[in-house]
């Protein structure tokens, strides 16, 4: 069971067999850092899992103007869900830098493959 905390979507004006391969080096980056976390993919579709709550899920599809990327986040506590929001200080701000932080790596990618992004 989980539960959507934040959802952000973005379009990278570039096609989507260029821009997924930027995406997974991305998050490859980000997530380096992080201690052993489960990560699943599908069809141009990934998602992480990390720590006792989190789950972030990244999917990109053709878009009429390049490529739509999506990020939801998600509270995936099997045990103790009513935990989460107080450990995490009511989530304060949390959509405020998911999507900082999902518009700074769009950009990137836009940056690297020479076209434009921006949020959806």
């Amino acid at each position: 069971m989980k539960k959507l905390l934040a959802e952000v979507s973005g379009v990278i004006e570039a096609p989507v067999d260029k821009v997924w391969p930027e995406v997974l080096a991305d998050l490859g980056r980000a997530w380096a850092a992080h201690p052993s976390p489960k990560r699943e993919n599908g069809d141009h579709a990934v998602a992480f899992q990390g720590g006792w709550w989190y789950r972030g899920e990244w999917s990109a599809t053709p878009h009429p103007r390049g490529t739509l990327v999506v990020h939801r986040v998600y509270n995936v506590a099997e045990h103790l869900r009513w935990g989460v929001p107080l450990a995490n200080r009511f989530f304060v701000g949390l959509e405020d830098k998911t999507r900082d932080g999902f518009m700074a790596g769009i950009t990137r990618i836009g940056a690297k493959l020479g076209c434009s992004a921006r949020l959806a």
